[in-house]
């Protein structure tokens, strides 16, 4: 059998391994070190923020911001609902409750009027905050969501774990609200194995998410505590990774959304057959390529491709699962739900790596046409 081709792994080079190599021979390898602060500097210059957290994952990031955005018992939380679990699980963690919002098929994303209605029927209980999620690499449309947000006093959280290197009218996202979040887990557009990144313009926000991520520490000469904290601070080894990971953020970018062109190409007259959207706000970083397949028209459906897909040792993973519809949430509030129901159930994620080769996505594409009855 050929060799397995992933959806979306790891891609390294020498930069990395000679900072790894570095942080090893200056025997920074504990939490924290000069590599932990370079890859601060460097990630909120690139993004545009005035201060950069670097945490252990991007699941602790949304934690401490929901947590400094004074998130409790008995709190509402808006959250999208087309996304991974860990936007939403961190609201459970401060007993809180979700309340879920449907997207639009313009991005995928959040739909702004969508937001306006569950503002205006909860208008005697509004949330503390809004979860954002910027999925699959593409910025929601933030304008609209930024002044609903601003004009009812709602906290706003961008979720841009799958969206670094995208921007909304030119502005990298992330850095409208009162924080924004990345991830560098192992699939991600740059990865440090485990890793996120907290990004804020406010000096004590970021001050005070240093302090809880390191255990609460209080200035003492022994070890003195006053308020629960975390051990959420990553490594300086993690750190060199990314660092030498970042330098290479435009390159990475630029050939997802070369795998998004071939693949639109090479499949998009296929029956049935429509692309994630690249909104007119902005431009996508197309983490990953996702298309719908309407099995109505195309006389197969995306369960069908993704197991021939998986036949040939080729990784594709159905769209995410909505929110509203896991178990874990089965209780929660929500507003709409079709739109990211439908998505789910056409939805297919296809190779998307940008180490992915011309021949492995040649090949990816072959299987996906030869699943289509009656087209050659």
């Amino acid at each position: 059998m050929s060799a397995r081709i992933y959806l979306s792994p790891p891609d390294v080079g020498p930069d990395e391994q000679a900072l790894v190599a570095e942080a090893f021979a200056s025997n920074w390898i504990a939490p924290l070190g000069p590599h932990v602060d370079a890859f601060e500097r460097e990630f909120a210059a690139k993004v545009g923020a005035g201060h950069a957290v670097a945490l252990s994952s991007g699941t602790a990031a949304l934690h401490l911001a929901l947590r400094l955005a004074g998130v409790g018992r008995g709190d509402e939380v808006f959250c999208s609902t087309l996304t991974f679990v860990a936007s939403a699980n961190p609201i459970l963690y401060e007993a809180a409750t979700p309340v879920f919002l449907d997207c639009e098929r313009e991005s995928w994303n959040l739909d702004p009027n969508v937001l306006a209605g569950a503002i205006r029927a909860r208008s005697g209980r509004l949330p503390k905050a809004l979860v954002l999620a910027h999925l699959y690499g593409q910025s929601a449309n933030l304008d609209p969501i930024v002044d609903l947000c601003s004009k009812h006093g709602i906290i706003l959280i961008e979720d841009a774990a799958e969206a670094l290197g995208a921007t909304y009218h030119d502005r990298p996202v992330g850095t409208r609200g009162f924080a924004g979040i990345f991830s560098f887990n192992g699939n991600k557009i740059i990865t440090t194995s485990g890793g996120g990144m907290l990004v804020t313009d406010d000096d004590t926000l970021a001050q005070r998410t240093r302090f809880l991520a390191t255990q609460a520490r209080d200035p003492a000469p022994h070890y003195q505590h006053s308020q629960l904290g975390f051990n959420y601070r990553l490594s300086n080894v993690l750190a060199a990774i990314g660092r030498g990971q970042l330098r290479h953020l435009d390159e990475k970018v630029t050939r997802r959304r070369a795998n998004f062109d071939f693949y639109q190409k090479t499949l998009g007259d296929l029956p049935g057959v429509s692309f994630m959207p690249e909104a007119a706000w902005g431009r996508c970083n197309r983490w990953l390529t996702c298309l719908t397949i309407d099995p109505a028209v195309a006389g197969t459906d995306r369960e069908k491709v993704r197991l021939a897909l998986e036949k040939e040792n080729i990784e594709a993973r159905p769209v995410w699962k909505p929110l509203h519809a896991q178990p874990l949430f089965a209780q929660a509030p929500r507003f709409g739900g079709e739109v990211a129901e439908a998505l789910f159930a056409d939805g297919l994620c296809l190779p998307s790596g940008s180490n992915l080769q011309p021949d492995d996505r040649t090949r990816v594409a072959a299987i996906v046409r030869a699943s289509f009855p009656n087209v050659h």
